[in-house]
């Protein structure tokens, strides 16, 4: 049996909640624009995108899968959220015919209209699909957020609007990715009438 000391235990635990400690001191301001974003392409009806790879894939469809259900209140619009990280043989064919790093964008070629929102998960900012991906939605006149982490990296400084987790740990950064889309999902409800109780 292996044993495990306490201490690693409580240390982890402990980090976590340091991280959360400096999310709220340091990225309140960021939090609320964010939120007032997806609550304007609520009302208005514009599709929300959003992406990653690995760990940071799997948040994108949960959190897409949260704004389509668990985010739905009372007599208010739907809102209209996609990620791009679960249509394995489209993402496949791109990265066959051209490249990787063209996955996400691709997408967003055959989908994208101006006034959406395009969100990028990363834990180390630098993903080069998700970075090529939030500069063409630039262009094409959408707003991009983006979750990264470490030093926010590349994508962060192409983003019109970034939340960086402040741990250079990457189990650390995606939990709290996760953390931040429950948040948001709970400030659209907030917002109104849950339609759903858990």
């Amino acid at each position: 049996m292996i044993m495990i000391d306490d201490k690693v235990i409580r240390d982890y635990l402990d980090s976590q909640s340091k991280c959360i400690d400096e999310l709220m001191r340091n990225s309140l301001p960021t939090i609320k624009k964010i939120f007032q974003i997806l609550n304007k392409a609520k009302k208005n009806g514009n599709k929300i995108y959003i992406m990653g790879n690995g760990g940071s894939a799997s948040t994108a469809t949960h959190f897409a899968s949260d704004l389509l259900k668990t985010s739905l209140t009372k007599n208010t619009r739907k809102i209209k959220a996609f990620s791009l990280a679960d249509n394995i043989p489209v993402m496949l064919a791109w990265a066959n015919d051209t490249s990787y790093e063209n996955i996400f964008k691709k997408q967003l070629e055959s989908l994208i209209e101006k006034n959406d929102i395009v969100i990028g998960i990363s834990g180390s900012g630098n993903s080069t699909n998700v970075l090529n991906a939030i500069k063409f939605a630039n262009n094409e006149k959408a707003t991009t957020i983006s979750f990264t982490g470490k030093d926010g990296g590349k994508i962060s400084k192409n983003s019109q609007v970034n939340l960086t987790v402040p741990s250079d740990d990457m189990l650390t950064i995606e939990t709290m990715h996760l953390l931040i889309c429950h948040l948001f999902t709970t400030l659209l409800r907030k917002s109104g009438k849950p339609l759903f109780t858990y």
